[in-house]
C-alpha cells in the first residue's frame, strides 16, 4: 500500500478536503491518510516512515515536524514540499534569484538587524559597517517602500514607510529581525498565482489593500490576457528554479509589467472562506493529482536545492608541475646572480 499522508495545524477544511479527495478517486494501491508521528529515532524501523508522500502544511511553525521531514525523505518519503530547501530559502535570495532569471522584481536592498538577535550581542555584530550608508538604500530604492522580514509570512511584521522618518521610526521597531526594504509598487492589479507541480497555475485576483478577509476579489477585467500569461509564465519559472511543488506567488502590475512580490508561499492560503469555493476546489484537485503521481512513482533521493540553484562550480585545472632536478634549480639560481652581478 502507498501510503499519503497529510501533515497539518489548525486548518480545519483543505486536509480533511484533500484526503477525501484521494481515497474518492480509488486508485488501486494508494491510500491517504493524516499523518501521526511520536517521538523519532534516527534510523527509524522497517516500515516505520511508512509513507511514500507527505503533503507538508506546518512544518514551517514546528521545528520538530520539519526535521521529522529530513529524516523521512532521507528514508525514501516524496515530501511536499522539500523540507531541505524550505529551510535554506528566504525572501532576499528569492528577489535576487528572479531578478537573475530575468523576472521583474522591485528594487530591494537588506537591511541589517536593528538589535543582535537572541544569545547574540553587539561584539557579534562587529563586522557590519558603521554608520551604515542610508542614503545608498534611500537612492536604490526610495522613500516609498515596504519593509518586511526574510522569512515572513501572511503579512506578518509587514510595515509600509512613507518617508525616511517614518523608515526610521518603524526600522526600530523591527528589533532583531533581518528585514529587506522594497520600492512600493503603484499597481492597478494584483494576482495571487497558486502553482501546484511547477507547472499548474490558477491565477487569483487579490487586493492586499483590503481587510484580510476581503482580499480575494473578483477579476481584474482592464488586465490583457497576454500579460496574464506572462506572469503564470514567470511563476512557473520561479517556482522550478525554487523546487516548489505548492507555491504562491504573488504579483503587482504596474504599467504593463507584472513585478514579482512575494514567493515564498510553500503553504499557501487553501481556506474556501478566503479563496472561495472554486479556488479552493481547484487546490485540492490539483494537490490530489500532485500526490498520487508521487506516490505512483519510485521514490527519489532528496534534492538539495541549494546546489541546482548555485550550480556546480568549475575546479581550475591543475597545472601540471615541471619536474626540475635539485643542479637545474642550482644553474637557474646561479644564473640571475650573474646577471644581477
Amino acid at each position: 500500500m502507498r501510503r499519503i499522508g497529510v501533515l497539518f495545524g489548525i486548518e480545519n477544511s483543505f486536509p480533511g478536503a484533500l484526503v477525501e479527495e484521494i481515497n474518492l478517486r480509488n486508485v488501486p494501491g494508494v491510500r491517504a491518510e493524516f499523518v501521526e508521528v511520536g517521538v523519532a529515532p534516527m534510523e527509524p524501523a522497517s516500515g516505520e516512515m511508512h509513507y511514500a508522500v507527505i503533503v507538508d502544511r506546518i512544518s514551517h511553525q514546528i521545528p520538530f515536524y520539519r526535521s521529522y521531514l529530513k529524516v523521512a525523505a532521507l528514508s525514501g518519503t516524496t515530501v511536499i514540499n522539500n523540507p531541505f530547501w524550505q529551510s535554506a530559502d528566504d525572501k532576499f535570495l528569492n528577489y535576487a534569484l528572479a531578478a537573475r532569471l530575468g523576472v521583474a522584481v522591485p528594487p530591494t536592498m537588506l537591511v541589517p538587524h536593528k538589535l543582535p538577535p537572541n544569545g547574540t550581542t553587539e561584539r557579534s555584530l562587529r563586522n557590519i559597517e558603521f554608520p551604515l550608508n542610508w542614503d545608498r538604500v534611500f537612492l536604490a530604492v526610495g522613500e516609498h517602500g515596504f519593509l518586511k522580514p526574510i522569512d515572513g509570512g501572511g503579512w506578518r511584521d509587514v510595515y509600509e514607510v512613507r518617508g525616511r522618518d517614518e523608515f526610521f521610526r518603524i526600522y526600530e521597531q523591527t528589533r532583531e529581525l533581518c528585514m529587506v526594504y522594497q520600492q512600493a509598487v503603484d499597481f492597478d492589479a494584483y494576482f495571487r498565482c497558486c502553482v501546484v507541480g511547477q507547472k499548474w497555475v490558477r491565477s487569483m485576483a487579490y487586493d492586499p489593500r483590503r481587510p484580510h478577509e476581503e482580499r480575494y476579489v473578483p477579476a481584474w477585467k482592464h488586465v490583457p490576457k497576454s500579460l496574464i500569461r506572462g506572469m503564470e509564465r514567470d511563476a512557473v519559472t520561479l517556482c522550478r528554479a525554487l523546487g516548489y511543488d505548492v507555491n504562491t506567488v504573488e504579483f503587482a502590475l504596474a504599467d504593463g509589467i507584472a513585478y514579482a512580490i512575494d514567493f515564498m508561499n510553500p503553504v499557501p492560503d487553501a481556506d474556501p472562506n478566503s479563496v472561495g469555493r472554486a479556488n479552493f476546489t481547484w487546490i485540492v484537485e490539483q494537490v490530489a493529482d500532485l500526490a498520487i503521481a508521487k506516490a505512483l512513482a519510485p521514490p527519489q533521493p532528496p534534492e538539495l536545492r541549494a546546489a541546482v540553484l548555485l550550480g556546480a562550480q568549475p575546479q581550475p585545472a591543475k597545472r601540471k608541475r615541471k619536474k626540475t632536478s635539485r643542479k637545474s634549480v642550482k644553474a637557474e639560481v646561479l644564473a640571475k646572480l650573474e646577471s644581477k652581478s
